[in-house]
Formats: structure tokens, sequence, C-alpha cells
């Protein structure tokens, strides 16, 4: 709590133990109680470091933990719900060797649990399928390390799925990455020319496909919420959501 009073984010979060996402029941149940038993420390300590005058403004946002049991994502999301007035709730431990259908079982099962008038931020959680499911059910914010890292290693997020630029198929495609993309990589750069770079080992195609991916994330996203406002994201989620899968 010390160190992330010091950095003066905005949100910080408490201490959790996070598992691998397919762990059994008593490792999770296990990992869980501990995350709850750290929360309770955290809330005090976060309390004690901002009765101080000039402290940050701050909030802290619990974390549900519970791996891919229901019955432990259930208790720790009720719990977690009545043992503050939180500003708002993050969901973790998800994205971490689970299969999607149980990542997005996880986020109903905590659905009704936690108040709907505070945001709630789905930790680690990136790709664009992944952004529009969790959207789908409640999901407000979401962080990755996904679009710099498959930027990193050659793969762009499109509307049609993901492509692999150094497949030698886009050699000489001048097509950009998206057609429907704004960014600055797809409007000044065709595949070929970003695939060259990438064969090359030049680390400008690196920085493109991160800026890239970067763009369309927050691009999709601005969709989403425009759909919420007009209440058409059922039908534009499945929409979207179909045309990205059906990518060879």
């Amino acid at each position: 709590m010390q160190i992330e009073t010091n950095l003066g984010a905005d949100v910080i979060m408490q201490f959790d133990h996070v598992i691998p996402g397919q762990s059994e029941h008593s490792a999770s149940r296990d990992a869980s109680e501990r995350s709850l038993r750290w929360l309770a420390r955290c809330q005090a300590e976060f309390a004690r470091l901002h009765a101080v005058e000039g402290a940050p403004r701050q909030t802290l946002f619990p974390i549900v933990q519970g791996g891919i049991h229901a019955d432990l994502r259930r208790e720790a999301a009720v719990h977690i719900a009545g043992a503050g007035a939180w500003d708002g709730f993050a969901i973790g431990g998800l994205s971490v060797g689970e299969e999607k259908p149980a990542m997005y079982e996880m986020l109903e099962v905590c659905d009704d649990a936690i108040p709907r008038d505070r945001p709630r931020y789905l930790m680690g959680v990136g790709f664009p399928e992944d952004l529009v499911e969790g959207v789908a059910r409640g999901v407000d914010l979401f962080d990755c390390v996904a679009p710099t890292r498959m930027g990193r290693n050659g793969a762009a997020f499109t509307v049609d799925g993901r492509l692999n630029l150094r497949n030698a198929r886009h050699r000489t495609d001048e097509r950009p990455l998206d057609e429907s993309c704004g960014c600055a990589a797809c409007r000044r750069f065709s595949r070929a020319y970003i695939r060259h770079l990438f064969v090359t080992d030049e680390l400008l195609g690196l920085r493109l496909l991160s800026l890239h991916n970067v763009h369309f994330l927050i691009a999709l996203m601005r969709r989403a919420r425009a759909a919420v406002r007009d209440g058409t994201f059922h039908a534009w989620s499945r929409d979207w959501l179909a045309r990205y899968h059906s990518a060879p």
C-alpha cells in the first residue's frame, strides 16, 4: 500500500494471490481466502495512509479471486461487496490458462453479486473478442499487454480476425492491416511493407503493429460504448463477433 501510494496512481489495487487458471478447487479456495485476508489488511493500511494531510487522492479496488470455481467466485464477490463502500471492483485471476468459456462463466457468476453502479475492472484481459464478451457481461475496464506483445511478435488485430504478418502470403499485399482502421500504420503503410520490416528485423515493424493494435482496441471500445448508449449492443456485438471468428 505504501509503494502504490507513493506511485500516486488514481486507482490502486489490493495485494492478491493469483494461481494458474485450471487450479483445483482446494488450491483456488486457499488463494481466494488468502486474498480476502490480505484485502482486510490493505484496506486498513490504505485508510491509515490516506488519513494523513496531503496524502494523494486515490481509491482502492478489491479483487475477486476464486479460479474457475463458481462457488468460490460467488463467495468472494459477496464477501467483498459487504466489506466496504468500494468505488469499483476488480475481477482477477482470469486469462491465466483457463478456457475462454470458463472465463466468461466466472464473469456471469459475479454479475449480480457486485453492485452495478460501480465500475468493474477485468484484470489482464485484452484480446478483442474478450473485450466484447466482457462488456456483454458488465465489465467497464480492461488492461493487458496483449496488443503490444502481439505486435512485437508480428500479429495484428483486425475486424476479420488476427493477421500474422510473418506469413509469406502478405509479401506483396498492398492493403492496409485493416481497411476500417484510421491509425498511422494503416493510413501510411501496406501489409507488404510492414512484413518486410519484420523479416529484416527493423524495429519500426514492432512499433507500427503495437501502435495499430492499441489503436484498434481503443476504437473497438468506442464503438462498444456507442452501441451500449443507443441500445444496440446485443445486435452489434453478435455481428462483430461473428465476423471476427469467421476468419480462416
